[in-house]
């Protein structure tokens, strides 16, 4: 009766030390770094099951000019060549059925200065600038659930400047590794929220040379090392932030430009 008495005892006291232990622990990290759960709202971040390819996805940008508007403003136009790849055309894949997904289809992510994207339908786009601004703009080509298409010629990166008289001059592209945000974006409301995208694309880094990114959902913390999109689950509803911020090889945060990006959407029943 006593050893029995005893080896209750004892299991009962590591019960008792596994339960505070996960009480006190507010994240926990998979091996590989792609799964991180946090129990405080039990949000995940799990890679997006795979999505339908598109080899050989080009996408150029032919021209970028700027025309004065006023004293200090530019009208700035850039006009693209896409190839192999359809815009407007509904992409077909399983993905599509439980994102959100564009009633317009395929387009182009237009992102400049890391600013929430526009979807472009046509192969332009037109936006007002300052005369004497610098700019990076960052266009790829995405599925129509708005997931991007990570080709190596399916994406432009482009740094110029605007300038006082309305020329476009381009500038070298910087070297360091950058990241530009792409979603989550806007609004979600119904079945949407339930399978939120977190996409991204990356710049002088693909992950495989030991860079990082350290996710940020409310106040859940992920880190992610590999280039791929995934997809937010168990969100609350209400305003949702989301901050992306690349790290080193030792797992500190860069802090150059285009390094860490952050934003706030919204979910409604």
């Amino acid at each position: 009766m006593k050893t029995k008495t005893n080896v209750f005892l004892l299991s009962l006291a590591l019960l008792t030390t596994a339960s505070l232990s996960s009480c006190n622990q507010s994240t926990s990290t998979s091996e590989n770094a792609d799964t991180v759960e946090t129990s405080a709202q039990n949000i995940e971040v799990n890679p997006v099951a795979h999505s339908k390819q598109f080899p050989g996805a080009e996408l150029q940008i032919t021209s970028i000019t700027a025309e004065k508007s006023g004293t200090d403003s530019a009208l700035l136009t850039v006009r693209y060549t896409v190839n192999n790849f359809t815009l407007t055309e509904h992409t077909e894949d399983s993905n599509a059925v439980h994102m959100a997904n564009s009633a317009e289809g395929q387009h182009i992510h237009f992102i400049l200065n890391n600013t929430p994207y526009i979807a472009l339908y046509k192969p332009e786009n037109s936006v007002m600038v300052k005369l004497g601004s610098e700019h990076s703009l960052m266009s790829f080509l995405s599925r129509s659930y708005h997931e991007s298409i990570k080709e190596p010629s399916a994406f432009v990166l482009k740094h110029f400047r605007v300038e006082d008289d309305g020329r476009v001059t381009e500038l070298e592209s910087p070297k360091e590794p950058a990241i530009f945000y792409s979603r989550p974006k806007g609004e979600y409301s119904g079945k949407d929220t339930e399978n939120i995208l977190l996409d991204f694309y990356l710049a002088n880094t693909d992950l495989d040379d030991g860079h990082k990114i350290e996710a940020k959902v409310n106040d859940s913390t992920f880190v992610l090392d590999s280039w791929s999109p995934y997809e937010i689950k168990n969100a609350p509803k209400g305003e949702l932030k989301v901050q992306l911020t690349l790290l080193d090889k030792d797992g500190n945060a860069l802090s150059g430009e285009n390094q860490s990006i952050t934003r706030t959407v919204t979910l409604k029943d």
